[in-house]
């Protein structure tokens, strides 16, 4: 048998198709990678194996996926950023400094001098003032994050006014806790735009959005310089950032979803980092001196939602029964083992009154009892929408398999990122397994979509995770409301206690676990860590 009719392995195999999938970014990037095994990629350029078939749009005012977060963290000014070695503080980005006056809703933000847009366009007030008003009058998902301080297509330009070339005024309608103002703020929505550039590409009323979809009009420190769907992300370094020039030149994100595959570019030194590893492939790294690991808590809880427009997930008994029926041990100690922990509320570790209370298990005799006492003794079949990646694909997988056991057959409805979301987002959905990150670090970013829906209908302005699925609640949404207005941090963690309370009680969620992310990287580069959101896995200080 020739050489060239030799069968290859299924490592060969891979490696083949993990060489070919990176092969197209080259010419983009303008590139030249040596073809011999263990290249290393460029120093002056950062290669990443990830996978973000999630993002829908680049314009800040729109986007409200979690990776994209990352890449309009890294390519946009913000007033102020989270701060990430003590997330209860803010610091400063485009505001040099800021004051909330003796009324409690008056907030004066001065502008940092000498910020440049990647246009070569000054950042003025006028231009945060302008990016914010943008985001309301626009009203796309992530509009209700600013709506909630009485911001309204009416009041915005009222409230949200440059007062003078480098001071920005904000007023709100209440007196909020100020934290959680300043913390709305750091959110992607938050994002400063390049206000001259949009307007010249706006197309009708549409402000520049059509347009931002797929460009760039940012001053951070890295620019977007393309993005090809499920493809090809690319960040180039803005040597203008006021925070100092970046250490990397470019750094490319390569969608490529399967972790062998991400596993193997790591070990050839085709790509500096991975970022989607299941817990076997990190295993099979552990032991290789080339190659180091670094992980971070994240703000993001993975949930299973059941739309209560199917009369059956209505029941409460059924809603119940569900929640009974996940094998959340099993998947801990497998399907998230190093990656994730089990926690069954919608407030995450970390933020301010999260309670860490477990009461589900797996108890299949109590789903049925809760399923008979509905009128469903044998079940009934039901469909999962689930993004076909891990651990998405293998939870449900599992959970398909437990549910089996009391009588529900669930069927399930595989999809990229986009197209699951893209269902769930028209209340098109039985059941979807999908997760959530919070925009800012208060309780209130994780409150205000999972237990308020201040309109249910199917017209709603403020399409909220409760408006997704139907659900119903208006005592809920007031005190939703009235833990946001607590300006007092002991009497506000007791607010947040009772909220998770009735939530785990009656609520169409079944809260599985929240992230631990892992990224595995080539040893050498230096500064690379991960931070508590997505917005804060800050590129700039990293180098080869």
């Amino acid at each position: 048998m020739s050489d060239c009719a030799r069968p290859i392995s299924r490592r060969q195999a891979l490696t083949t198709t993990a060489r070919g999938l990176l092969g197209s970014y080259t010419a983009l990037a303008g590139l030249s990678f040596a073809t011999q095994a263990h290249a290393d990629t460029p120093k002056d350029t950062l290669v990443v194996a990830f996978a973000f078939d999630d993002v829908i749009t680049l314009d800040p005012a729109e986007s409200f996926e979690i990776s994209t977060a990352e890449f309009l963290g890294n390519a946009y000014s913000r007033l102020v950023r989270l701060d990430r070695k003590d997330t209860s503080r803010v610091k400063p980005d485009a505001a040099l400094s800021w004051t909330v006056g003796a009324d409690g809703k008056t907030y004066t933000f001065n502008i940092r001098p000498g910020i440049k847009f990647a246009s070569g366009n000054p950042l003025t007030a006028a231009d945060v003032a302008w990016s914010l008003q943008r985001a309301v009058l626009l009203n796309k998902s992530p509009a209700f994050i600013l709506n909630q301080f009485g911001w309204t297509k009416d009041t915005v330009k009222d409230r949200i006014t440059a007062t003078s070339p480098m001071v920005l005024t904000l007023v709100t309608d209440q007196t909020y806790a100020p934290s959680l103002v300043l913390n709305c703020l750091t959110s992607t929505v938050g994002a400063v735009v390049d206000s001259k550039l949009l307007q010249s590409q706006a197309q009708g009323e549409d402000m520049g959005n059509t347009w931002l979809k797929t460009h760039y009009a940012g001053s951070g420190p890295f620019r977007i310089r393309d993005w090809r769907a499920n493809e090809i992300l690319v960040l180039e370094r803005n040597d203008g950032w006021h925070g100092g020039r970046p250490k990397l030149a470019r750094v490319i994100f390569r969608h490529i979803k399967e972790s062998s595959t991400q596993r193997l570019l790591l070990e050839k030194g085709d790509v500096d980092v991975v970022r989607n590893l299941t817990p076997q492939d990190l295993e099979a790294i552990a032991s290789n001196p080339q190659i180091q690991t670094t992980s971070a808590t994240k703000g993001t809880v993975y949930y299973i939602a059941l739309n209560q427009k199917n009369p059956i997930l209505a029941q409460p008994e059924v809603r119940e029964a569900m929640k009974w029926l996940v094998d959340y041990d099993g998947i801990g100690k497998t399907l998230i083992r190093g990656i994730g922990t089990i926690h069954q509320q919608f407030l995450p570790k970390g933020i301010l009154g999260a309670s860490e209370a477990k009461p589900f298990r797996l108890d299949v005799d109590k789903a049925k009892a809760l399923l008979a006492k509905a009128g469903h003794p044998d079940g009934f079949p039901i469909t999962l929408d689930v993004r076909t990646i891990q651990p998405n694909q293998g939870i449900a997988e599992a959970f398909q398999q437990t549910a089996k056991r009391a009588g529900v057959d669930i069927r399930l409805v595989p999809g990229d990122g986009k197209q699951v979301l893209t269902r769930m987002r028209a209340r098109a959905h039985d059941m979807i397994i999908s997760n959530w990150g919070v925009d800012y670090w208060d309780p209130n970013s994780n409150a205000d979509t999972f237990t308020s829906n201040p309109d249910n209908s199917d017209g709603a302005a403020n399409k909220t995770l409760a408006w997704r699925s139907a659900w119903d609640i208006p005592e809920l949404t007031r005190q939703t409301k009235a833990a946001a207005l607590e300006r007092d941090s002991a009497r506000r963690k007791a607010l947040y206690g009772k909220l998770q309370a009735e939530f785990t009680r009656s609520s169409p969620f079944v809260m599985l676990y929240q992230t631990v992310e892992v990224a595995a990287f080539r040893k050498g580069l230096q500064g690379f860590s991960l931070g508590p959101s997505m917005e804060t896995n800050e590129l700039d200080p990293v180098a080869k």
